[in-house]
């Protein structure tokens, strides 16, 4: 077992091992990473640091405290309600990333349903099979049911399913702008028409797209409506630490107005500490996050993100013509900003992926069905030429394998974690657990990870597997 070292170490011994540590780590700066991670170029990322650390020690729990947090937090919402739509009753807070921003809207529906449908003793949320994991995490924290309904053939929420679904226990509908397995974005404004028809609640996921799509349509790209201009949209969730370009993690949830606010908040004031209040989920919370969001809204300002985004949409325009130049290779759907997703009808797509993981590209593997993910941001305009070259590669000695047209009828993958690079001790685990389950040998690459999971006889075991694998991620290396 690991323990407390005996001595202290010096300085520069521990920022050594730290730095030997982070070798192993993702060459993000390289533009080879396509996902976690928004780099802008080295001027933002110092301006981030600077800012971060100006605030570092601060903590956002006590406005009266620090009210230059509670100033650039305000200010923060106030820019971001008006970018998307907002009007002087539009209101919201800062939090740590887009789960939390979900976490806090959906326990907001839950209150405000228990004041204005008290009958509902059993409340659902109703959500298209592409609307992110985070739902249906805070259904589970908060005792709600998460219905799914499935989406159309080119990954739209399917408004008739979902007009279908509804049932008298249905408290929120939730939307995506855009979806982030496949960058497209739901019709928002038909579905806040049914919410509206129904007197619930409506919640926009514009976590990856609420600092982007805005300035995508000031470029003249085609842009659905989809923020507070639509009618019957009661909540959006967007993140700054994605294309805001913000340091992590810094989030905003956005209410219409501050009676639907209100529900989110908890105070508790009968502790012998005093009166507690807290308006989301943490109690402490980073003052530098705060603050460095603050500062790359001002450094940039709109100017700054029009020539941001501009060159972001035009490496897109660049990546979507190259790859549906590569035989057997296509984008999936019809996508409205930046976010891709790459799938094959004759190709085994995991296969490709392991082909450029060999290139030391950062690729997440998806699932239903199988295909490839790419955020693409500013720093893929210098890369995009050569992953074009090493997809191309790719996808031809792809094309070599066998079971190439089987394997794309699989339907399952691994958790996101294992379709990332793991510690060996973990893959190794995991491989052996898998090849245990489907008597199967052990497979050496994600292509065959994902081939035998698809021979599993349920999803429960699939379940395990990845519960195994957060599991072995917390213990330290042996």
């Amino acid at each position: 077992m690991l323990t407390l070292p005996p001595t202290k170490s010096s300085r520069e011994t521990v920022l050594a091992a730290m730095r030997a540590a982070r070798d192993r780590d993702a060459k993000w700066q390289e533009g080879k990473t396509f996902s976690l991670v928004y780099y802008a170029g080295d001027e933002i990322l110092q301006l981030l640091k600077d800012a971060y650390a100006l605030f570092f020690s601060e903590n956002g729990l006590n406005p009266m405290a620090f009210p230059s947090l509670n100033k650039f937090e305000t200010e923060v919402v106030a820019m971001t309600a008006a970018l998307l739509g907002g009007d002087e009753e539009t209101v919201g807070n800062m939090t740590s990333g887009g789960t939390e921003s979900i976490l806090m809207a959906v326990k907001a529906a839950r209150e405000w349903a228990r004041v204005n449908l008290p009958h509902i003793t059993a409340p659902e949320i109703l959500l298209p099979a592409s609307a992110h994991p985070a739902f249906d995490k805070a259904a589970h924290y908060f005792s709600l049911q998460a219905v799914h309904v499935p989406i159309t053939a080119d990954f739209r929420a399917d408004i008739a399913a979902m007009r279908a679904a509804i049932t008298p226990n249905t408290i929120l509908l939730v939307g995506s702008a855009p979806t982030y397995p496949h960058g497209i974005v739901d019709p928002i404004a038909e579905l806040a028409t049914l919410a509206r028809e129904r007197a619930i609640l409506f919640h926009v996921d514009a976590c990856v797209g609420g600092f982007m799509l805005p300035f995508v349509r000031k470029l003249g790209y085609p842009v659905p409506d989809f923020d507070f201009r639509v009618p019957g949209v009661t909540s959006i969730s967007v993140d700054l630490h994605k294309y805001a370009y913000a340091a992590k993690g810094a989030s905003v949830i956005l209410y219409r107005n501050r009676a639907l606010r209100r529900h989110q908040f908890f105070v508790h004031t009968d502790w012998a500490g005093g009166i507690y209040a807290s308006p989301t989920m943490t109690g402490t919370r980073p003052g530098g996050a705060i603050a460095a969001a603050w500062a790359i809204l001002n450094f940039l300002g709109e100017e700054g993100y029009l020539a941001l985004n501009d060159t972001v949409m035009k490496t897109v325009t660049k990546l979507r013509a190259g790859i549906n130049a590569i035989e057997g290779l296509r984008v999936l759907g019809d996508p409205a900003m930046s976010i891709l997703a790459i799938g094959s009808d004759a190709l085994n797509i995991y296969e490709v992926a392991d082909e450029m993981t060999a290139r030391g590209w950062l690729i997440d593997r998806q699932q239903f069905p199988p295909s490839l993910h790419l955020t693409v941001t500013h720093a893929h305009a210098a890369s995009a030429d050569q992953f074009l070259a090493d997809l191309a590669d790719a996808a031809a000695r792809a094309r070599r394998f066998s079971f190439a047209k089987f394997a794309n009828t699989l339907q399952v993958g691994a958790a996101r974690a294992a379709a990332r690079v793991l510690p060996p001790r973990v893959m190794s685990a995991l491989t052996a657990r898998v090849s245990a389950l489907t008597g199967a040998g052990v497979p050496k690459r994600s292509a065959a990870m994902y081939g035998m999971m698809a021979s599993l006889p349920n999803r429960g075991d699939v379940n395990e597997l990845v519960l195994d694998v957060l599991d072995r991620l917390t213990r330290p290396e042996d």
